[in-house]
């Protein structure tokens, strides 16, 4: 096999509660899922243990090569199972510091890559070696829903395949999610015991009630992100006027989805938008039922 594509979905917090602080970690516990919005990486194998990515699409061009997660991703792996490199290219579909795993997105979809280039079978491995180069990574091997907590190391991946249907809103500034959480410690909260919503979102989900879903989103980190970017709460704001299940931003933003009842609302709201930002609708997937079939590396649709 002299290269292979990949498709690197995409994900969405459902909920991220912040349970405190270990280590100089926040611990969390947050219930994830994949999204069918993703991004398409090309691998081609080298004849030596270098590697090169191209990035192509949504001003990713401008992220410098030591800042750039897929390539380190290509070189940890060339380094942990002594293979050659590959040259690479990212067409970009996942915008950037929207809270969707973009970053962590790609450097999973290396790493299958170079393990399906290289024959490389051990799961064990790749986990680990996924493990080093970010809190998400190790999750979007596989992808689907899951509970993440503590850093986002500890998961468990839940037995369902239910497909939820989002409006999506996107403000063209992200945020950065370092000073999102150092604007989460600045900030006064009251110390008092709550209800997981991130367990009663999973116990809805299991239910197949999507309203109970809608009820339960929630994220930690939305009040300190509007205190570093206004468009956050601008983009909140209208995906409410839309009357969904419920909203919730993703990550530490600045991305905002409505969850509806059908695709065909997801379109009525978009049809109906008329604010400034970027706007898709999007669904949730088993990213293992998506990896086939790809016509388009520019729209990136199947």
């Amino acid at each position: 096999m002299a290269s292979v594509r990949i498709k690197a979905h995409a994900k969405i917090n459902l909920t991220l509660e912040i349970l405190g602080v270990e280590n100089g970690y926040h611990t969390l516990d947050s219930l994830v899922a994949s999204l069918d919005l993703h991004d398409l990486i090309v691998l081609k194998k080298r004849k030596d243990k270098l590697s090169s990515v191209l990035m192509k699409g949504l001003g990713s061009e401008s992220i410098p090569p030591e800042q750039n997660n897929a390539l380190k991703a290509a070189e940890a792996f060339s380094e942990k199972f002594g293979v050659n490199g590959a040259d690479i290219t990212v067409y970009k579909n996942i915008p950037l510091g929207g809270g969707l795993g973009g970053s962590s997105a790609d450097a999973s979809g290396v790493i299958r890559g170079m393990a399906k280039l290289y024959g490389v079978k051990d799961e064990t491995a790749l986990e680990a070696l996924a493990e080093t180069l970010g809190s998400d990574t190790k999750y979007m091997l596989r992808g689907g829903f899951a509970r993440m907590q503590g850093r986002g190391e500890k998961l468990t991946f839940l037995g369902v395949d239910e497909q939820l249907h989002f409006l999506m809103i996107c403000p063209k500034s992200g945020v950065s999610a370092k000073a999102c959480y150092q604007k989460y410690d600045e900030l006064p909260r009251t110390l008092e015991w709550r209800e997981s919503h991130t367990e009663n979102c999973i116990r809805k989900l299991s239910e197949k009630d999507k309203n109970g879903v809608g009820r339960y989103l929630t994220n930690d980190l939305y009040v300190p992100a509007l205190h570093l970017d206004n468009d956050v709460e601008r983009a909140y704001t209208e995906a409410q006027s839309f009357s969904p299940l419920g909203t919730v931003m993703t990550g530490s933003g600045s991305c905002v989805l409505a969850l509806f009842e059908t695709k065909e609302l997801c379109e009525w709201a978009k049809s109906r938008y008329k604010g400034k930002f970027t706007t898709e609708v999007v669904k949730t997937v088993l990213p293992s039922k998506q990896r086939k079939g790809i016509r388009n590396p520019w729209r990136l649709e199947e």
